[in-house]
């Protein structure tokens, strides 16, 4: 390749090769932060620091795409859908019967990466969430609320026993 007068075997960096039939000689890239193009308007390696993406040098990649840091590239990286809304809140697969629980949402991976080395973005998170009953409609009661309940009853039996002897004993005083 012809440079400036100087025959060399390649084009140096920010340059290509132009060949026609009676020229052969290196012309500029027109591309900013490139070292290596194929044409004036096509890189294909960036500077260091810059990554390729079809043919431009970027500080980093655009959106839905991922930087290979090996060959600082960008490529089609994971798509994911958005956000479903939040579940209901639950515990121990209960929605009622505790003061706090889960509440869970998730997404849809919509597209998988061109290689396996692009990790895609969490696809479900929770969060933690009151429960909107703390008690349960017809729950079964503690064993510790059953005892309370019966030595409240037998307590009002021997009140009531205790009563009716006192009235008793005190209509025969009559």
């Amino acid at each position: 390749m012809r440079q400036y007068g100087e025959c060399l075997h390649s084009c140096p960096s920010g340059y290509y090769g132009l060949r026609t039939p009676d020229m052969n000689r290196c012309s500029r890239c027109r591309i900013e932060n490139c070292d290596s193009c194929f044409s004036r308007d096509f890189c294909t390696k960036c500077k260091a620091g810059f990554y390729l993406h079809r043919g431009r040098c970027f500080g980093g990649c655009p959106a839905g795409f991922a930087a290979l840091e090996e060959t600082m590239e960008c490529v089609e990286g994971c798509e994911v859908s958005q956000w479903s809304e939040w579940g209901t809140c639950s515990r121990n697969n209960k929605t009622c019967g505790f003061k706090w629980g889960l509440e869970t949402r998730t997404r849809q991976i919509v597209k998988k990466p061109a290689k396996d080395t692009i990790p895609c973005p969490t696809i479900a998170e929770s969060r933690r969430c009151k429960m909107a009953m703390r008690h349960c409609p017809g729950g079964r009661r503690t064993t510790k609320m059953k005892d309370k309940r019966k030595k409240k009853k037998n307590l009002m039996e021997r009140a009531q026993k205790q009563h009716s002897i006192f009235l008793a004993t005190d209509r025969t005083s009559q």
